[in-house]
């Protein structure tokens, strides 16, 4: 076993979580499962094999930074249920 049930403790107490002992005892053993894997595919031999970030080839979908017209105040606040000196007029929520 990598990781002890003392450090699975540790980590949970540094988080600021509270596992019952079957937690523990589950997550130490999938956290254990999960490093041998690692450990199995540290054996492959991975020579003249090209690192790749993604299997999908991807372009920028941006559109040209254009600059245009905004909306006019009289506009933006055409559909607003009120407003006062060009701003919207909201009910208060804070006391």
């Amino acid at each position: 076993m990598k990781i002890e049930k003392q450090q699975v403790e540790y980590v949970a107490h540094l988080a600021r979580l509270e596992f019952s002992a079957g937690e523990t005892e589950r997550f130490t053993s999938q956290l254990n499962d999960i490093l041998l894997y690692m450990d199995k595919l540290n054996e492959v031999d991975t020579n003249g094999v090209v690192p790749l970030g993604s299997n999908v080839v991807l372009n920028n979908a941006f559109r040209e930074d254009v600059v245009k017209d905004s909306l006019g105040p009289d506009l933006a606040l055409a559909n607003a249920p009120e407003a006062r000196n060009g701003c919207f007029l909201v009910p208060r929520v804070v006391e």
